[in-house]
């Protein structure tokens, strides 16, 4: 077992993790806060829209099951790229569409399939960013795997 860790954000983080969650060779995932430039967000600091972050899952994942390639594939597909700070009904910066990139791979892979979705698949264009983790702060207790405690 290899295991690697990936972010990403795309929207309110209870659906991205509830999805992520049922996939084979993903082994724990992490609600939480990064992107921005407050120390030790809350739930209620973050959403004011103020703090630069985003809401964001942590997936740990084993790559000899599930590659970050393949899981890149599911992030694009859960949610509308080319739709700027806005997730269905959620709107603000904390919501925007983006992957925190943890090495050099990763940067290189999120950065080609971007460019290759840009010109494939996407008749707007994609505005998901692709920034460095700086500092990834998990959420409160009660946010963590919030859909599955509420069936």
């Amino acid at each position: 077992m290899k295991i690697q860790k990936t972010i990403f954000a795309a929207g309110c983080f209870w659906h991205i993790e509830d999805y992520f969650l049922k996939i084979k060779g993903v082994i724990k995932t992490t609600v939480g806060y990064t992107g921005g430039n407050t120390l030790n967000p809350t739930y209620n600091d973050v959403c004011t829209g103020d703090t630069g972050h985003a809401e964001s899952v942590k997936i740990e994942f084993d790559s000899a099951v599930i590659t970050f390639s393949e899981l890149l594939e599911h992030f694009w597909k859960i949610h509308d790229p080319c739709s700027l700070n806005k997730q269905g009904p959620d709107i603000g910066d904390q919501y925007r569409s983006a992957i925190f990139v943890i090495n050099l791979f990763q940067k290189k892979e999120a950065l080609r399939q971007l460019n290759s979705y840009n010109k494939n698949k996407y008749n707007n264009k994609i505005v998901t960013k692709i920034e460095n983790l700086s500092k990834f702060y998990p959420a409160e207790e009660y946010h963590q795997k919030y859909l599955q405690k509420k069936t």
